[in-house]
């Protein structure tokens, strides 16, 4: 029994260890976030902003959709709103549906067409690549030396060309991202923590790595890309979940840079239904695993600085976090047993609250400093302090579906891409409820989160009736209410038709 609880001790214990690195290195972005901000803000006329319309590069922009008609309009509707002469770029709406989206689409196009606009939709005999594929039979149709990309839920500012385009002045550039906000951030509890991981990504880690001249990643959207670049990377490939991550490390291998603007930003609507969540971060999650697979030999034999490298492997590596977590959960719950009677040297253990002061003051300072949004420092500090441990619970409760997602992907099980599907969620008062692209069926995986809940809350039960170690308790307290909470959402949001 002893070789058990040690045996599993040392798993446990690894585990926690992937996680500290991980959240350590998150630190390491900070840092180099912290001193960005220090420095005076770029200036885009040292870019070359060029004042004469007649001097604007030509620009192409793709819109791939795959059955969006309650977006579809909006999102036209946008991007004809542009601050850029009509004669210096054309709309791309690159067009996979199978319903009623495709006749919506024509509609738009149509109207557009009339008002002078260069729009054109752009179908395909089949699916095949999905996004990836789309963008790639799509490419021998750009004229634009540029190509800005918009998925269907993006509503990008007027001027978003203006105040991306003057960067490609600088021929080393090959990408320029900005930063996703949120339309619907205040919709729910479950969009406001989609958004604090998100404002993370958007802050402290796109940011960091640019700061830091770490490799960075195109994130699928509200982006511009030089179109040699993208040929001169090998083109859009279909053999990931995650084209965009894939196509941006080839192409800064190949030397081209990225630029990130966090002051640029581009608003999106966010998931507002759980099962449409979990389909995005298993396309995210196993896509990030794939690319993992396929780019770190490259990375590793590329001649690129040490710490491109290091940083690159964690970026690409960091799905397999859920893992970690979800083993630790899972072990935690014989290890309250196990370790009962057993002298254990609890100093070592202190290395472990690295990973979570680290995770807090990364959070922090994206969601509290970074963000404030004209709100009182109190009252955001507030909120975070409310919400911070219900985002650790949730993310808790997604780890067995992620960390499927990511053995698929290392394993090299092909899946397809399901899209994320949106329903114009902008308000309080907007519902998806008995809309279209709904799941309609409890899925296996929901079942086993279920499951979880119930073995957590017993573990509850015991640690608080028969054990003296009460050391996991706070631990299972998140558990259970994470994996209970995803498994209820995931229920309650099934199409009732």
């Amino acid at each position: 029994m002893a070789f058990i609880t040690y045996f599993l001790i040392t798993f446990y214990s690894l585990s926690l260890l992937y996680i500290t690195i991980y959240c350590l290195m998150q630190v390491h972005l900070l840092y180099f976030y912290k001193q960005n901000k220090r420095k005076p803000s770029d200036n885009l006329s040292k870019n070359g902003v060029v004042v004469e319309d007649s001097d604007l590069p030509f620009v192409t922009i793709q819109l791939p959709i795959y059955n969006e008609q309650y977006v579809v309009e909006r999102l036209i509707d946008n991007i004809t709103k542009f601050d850029y002469p009509k004669d210096r770029f054309e709309i791309h709406i690159l067009d996979d549906s199978t319903d009623e989206t495709v006749e919506i689409t024509q509609k738009k196009v149509v109207e557009y067409k009339a008002k002078g606009f260069n729009i054109e939709q752009v179908r395909r005999a089949g699916r095949e690549g999905y996004k990836a594929g789309a963008l790639r039979d799509a490419m021998p149709f750009v004229k634009g030396d540029f190509i800005a990309i918009f998925d269907a839920d993006f509503l990008p500012n007027p001027d978003f060309l203006r105040r991306t385009i003057p960067y490609f002045n600088n021929p080393e550039i090959g990408v320029v991202q900005t930063r996703w906000e949120h339309i619907n951030k205040n919709y729910s509890l479950l969009t406001r923590l989609q958004a604090m991981q998100l404002d993370v990504h958007f802050t402290v880690e796109q940011k960091g790595r640019y700061a830091g001249d770490c490799l960075l990643q195109f994130n699928g959207t509200a982006g511009v890309w030089r179109h040699s670049t993208i040929n001169d990377a090998g083109g859009w490939e279909a053999d990931t979940l995650t084209e965009d991550l894939d196509l941006s490390y080839r192409a800064q291998l190949k030397g081209w840079k990225i630029v990130y603007l966090e002051k640029v930003g581009s608003p999106a609507e966010l998931p507002a239904e759980m099962n449409g969540l979990k389909s995005q971060q298993f396309r995210w999650t196993k896509g990030g695993a794939e690319t993992a697979k396929k780019m770190l030999p490259l990375i590793w034999k590329a001649d690129i600085s040490r710490r491109k490298k290091i940083h690159g492997t964690v970026h690409l590596m960091s799905s397999s976090i859920f893992i970690c977590i979800f083993l630790i959960g899972i072990l935690s719950v014989p290890l309250s047993f196990l370790i009962q009677g057993i002298e254990i040297d609890m100093r070592y253990s202190y290395i472990f609250y690295a990973a979570t002061v680290s995770v807090s003051l990364v959070y922090y300072v994206a969601n509290v400093q970074a963000l404030r949004t004209g709100q009182s420092y109190l009252w955001t500090l507030v909120k975070f302090i409310f919400l911070f441990p219900v985002f650790l619970s949730l993310s808790m409760g997604l780890s067995l579906h992620n960390t499927i997602a990511v053995l698929q992907g290392y394993i090299g099980k092909k899946t397809a891409f399901i899209r994320t599907p949106k329903f114009n969620i902008n308000g309080l008062k907007d519902s998806f409820k008995n809309h279209n692209y709904l799941a309609r069926k409890v899925s296996w995986t929901t079942i086993f989160e279920g499951l979880l809940a119930l073995y957590f809350l017993a573990a509850i039960i015991v640690d608080l009736l028969w054990l003296d170690n009460r050391s996991f308790m706070g631990f299972h307290i998140m558990l259970f209410a994470g994996f209970g909470s995803i498994c209820y959402l995931s229920v309650k949001h099934l199409s009732l038709k």
